[in-house]
C-alpha cells in the first residue's frame, strides 16, 4: 500500500468505479458468509461450520490456484510465517462463528470495524510504523465507539462480545503478518496456504463435532460459506487492481448496511440505537485515520 518515490499514475475514472463496485459486491459476499454461519450455528457446532468454510473454500480456490495453473505456488520464502498467519485466521474465524451464535450481525460487525484502528496501533511495535498524536486520538475515539456498542457496565453485554473482540484483535494481527509476507511471497502463495492450513487444522477436529446436516439447505449453506468467502477475497483482489486502497477503504463500511438487512430479513433482528451510534463513532474514527494517512502520504510524495 505504501508508495515509494513518485506517485503512481492516476487510474482511469471508469477503472476506479469498477474497483468500487467490486469492493461493494465483495463485502456483500462476506455478509452472506457470516449470515449463513449464524443460521447454521443454530443446529450445527460452530467448529463444524468453520471446517466447512475452509474445506469448500479450498475446493473453489484450487480450481484456479494450484501447482498446475501457478507453478511453484507452494514455495514460500517464509513458510513458518505463512503457517502462523493461516493459523491466526483460523482462530479468528472460529471465535467469530461462536460469537455469532449469540450476537446480532450488526453488533458483531460494529465491533469488527475497530480492526483498522488496531492495525494502526499494532503497526508500531510490529512494523516500526508508530502512530502520532492525531492517529492515537482517532484510535482512542474508535475504541470509545466499541464501548458504546458493547456497554460493558450496563449489564446488557453478552459474554459472546468478548469473543468478537478477541477475533478482531486476531484479525488485526493477521493483517500485520499479511503485510509482512507481502514482501516475501506472492499473493497466490499466501492465498494457497490460507485455505490449506485451515483445512489441516480443522479436519482432525471434525469427528468430535460432526453431526449430519439434516437437509439440503444445510448442505447448500455449508458449501455457500466456502464459496462466498472465496468470492469475497477474490473480488477484493480484483478491486485493488483497479483502484487504490484509500479510494476503496471507505466502502468496506457498507457491510454494516448489508448485515443489518440480512439480520432483519433472516433473524428478525433490529439493531438498537446504541449499536448504531457506536458503529458511527467507529466508522468516523476509521475514516479520519484513513484521511490523515492519505494526507501524510501525499505530503511525503511532494517532499
Amino acid at each position: 500500500m505504501k508508495e515509494k518515490g513518485a506517485e503512481r499514475p492516476a487510474l482511469p475514472q471508469g477503472s476506479r468505479l469498477g474497483g468500487i463496485l467490486l469492493m461493494c459486491v465483495g463485502v456483500v459476499c462476506f455478509s452472506l458468509c457470516d449470515a449463513s454461519a449464524k443460521w447454521l450455528n443454530r443446529t450445527l457446532d460452530p467448529m463444524m461450520t468453520a471446517w466447512a468454510r475452509y474445506a469448500f473454500n479450498v475446493v473453489v480456490v484450487s480450481a484456479f490456484l494450484n501447482p498446475i495453473t501457478v507453478p511453484g505456488i507452494a514455495r514460500s520464502n517464509r513458510l513458518g510465517l505463512q503457517i502462523l498467519r493461516s493459523a491466526i485466521l483460523v482462530g479468528c474465524t472460529v471465535l467469530n462463528f461462536f460469537a455469532l451464535q449469540h450476537l446480532q450481525l450488526t453488533t458483531s460487525m460494529a465491533i469488527q470495524f475497530a480492526m483498522p484502528l488496531l492495525v494502526a496501533l499494532m503497526a508500531g511495535p510490529f512494523l516500526g510504523e508508530w502512530a502520532g498524536p492525531r492517529r492515537l486520538a482517532a484510535i482512542g475515539v474508535g475504541f470509545l465507539g466499541v464501548l458504546v456498542v458493547t456497554r460493558p457496565l450496563s449489564g446488557a453485554l453478552h459474554p459472546a462480545a468478548f469473543l468478537t473482540v478477541a477475533s478482531t484483535v486476531l484479525y488485526a494481527l493477521y493483517a500485520i503478518v499479511t503485510r509482512t509476507l507481502a514482501a516475501h511471497d506472492r499473493s497466490s502463495t499466501t492465498v494457497f496456504y490460507s485455505g490449506m492450513v485451515g483445512v489441516l487444522i480443522m479436519t482432525p477436529i471434525l469427528p468430535f463435532v460432526w453431526s449430519t446436516p439434516p437437509d439440503l439447505l444445510h448442505w447448500a449453506l455449508m458449501i455457500g460459506i466456502g464459496v462466498t468467502a472465496a468470492a469475497g477475497h477474490w473480488l477484493l483482489v480484483l478491486a485493488h487492481a483497479r483502484a487504490p486502497a484509500p479510494v476503496l477503504s471507505p466502502f468496506i463500511y457498507t457491510q454494516l448496511l448489508w448485515m443489518g438487512i440480512l439480520g432483519y430479513l433472516v433473524f428478525g433482528d433490529v439493531p438498537d440505537g446504541w449499536t448504531l451510534v457506536g458503529a458511527a463513532i467507529v466508522i468516523a474514527s476509521g475514516l479520519y485515520l484513513l484521511w490523515w494517512e492519505r494526507r501524510e502520504r501525499r505530503a511525503a510524495a511532494r517532499a
